[in-house]
């Protein structure tokens, strides 16, 4: 479980939007946002810790909610799971590396903003002609997937005990590059991300100096120094 301060994400954000900025692209560097800054900095130093040849594809996806996007849109309250896997475009490892933080964290846009009310009918009548039943195989081994999400309240589930001391998912739905998403328990727009990989990737991982520049000390929790 790894933290990332308010002004830890804010700093991946505005490296972003410079680094965007200074290619050219200044509607990809108007809208950056903490998750997209955060997402390209899993997927790049993931791949990076992974080692992949410089001509393998990789992609980054996520889990996104649907509600808000459908037309008109369903209400913040329902209960269902109503969720949709997108993806970037696949991208060589070496393209991916050698094009920046900025760049990666620009593709990850540009697939939350082609999950439209369109793509989302259009992927329920696919799967309503040919229903398939989602497995850990259907995900590519050489991508990242960044799931939950840091809008979850978790923090707020009090059953008479107290404030959480900690937010964990458990060992279901697991697989090398999954990254799950929880608020900071301090608030204040940090973040929380459980990161799964093999040992060799993780120890990689644990040497990579842009990711670690990144990572904040963990805030502190009830019970513990």
């Amino acid at each position: 479980m790894l933290h990332f301060s308010a002004e830890s994400l804010a700093a991946l954000k505005e490296r972003a939007r410079e680094e965007l900025l200074a290619a050219g692209d200044t509607a990809g560097a108007a809208g950056v946002t903490k998750f997209q800054a955060l997402s390209s900095l899993m997927w790049r130093c993931v791949t990076r810790a992974r080692r992949l040849a410089p001509d393998q594809e990789t992609v980054c996806r996520a889990a996104i909610n649907n509600r808000g996007r459908l037309r008109p849109p369903l209400p913040a309250e329902y209960f269902g799971n109503t969720i949709y896997a997108i993806s970037t475009a696949p991208v060589l490892a070496s393209e991916l590396l050698a094009r920046g933080h900025g760049w990666a964290a620009a593709a990850v846009g540009r697939a939350v903003a082609a999950h439209t009310d369109a793509d989302i009918r259009a992927r329920v009548k696919a799967w309503t002609a040919k229903p398939v039943v989602y497995t850990l195989r259907y995900f590519d081994p050489n991508g990242v997937m960044m799931g939950s999400s840091p809008r979850f309240d978790m923090y707020g589930c009090d059953f008479g005990w107290g404030k959480p001391v900690a937010a964990r998912s458990g060992k279901a739905n697991k697989f090398d590059g999954k990254t799950s998403l929880y608020p900071g328990r301090e608030g204040g727009g940090s973040i929380e991300a459980e990161v799964v990989m093999t040992p060799e990737h993780m120890a990689l991982l644990e040497q990579d100096e842009e990711f670690w520049a990144a990572v904040s000390p963990d805030a502190p929790r009830a019970g513990k120094d």
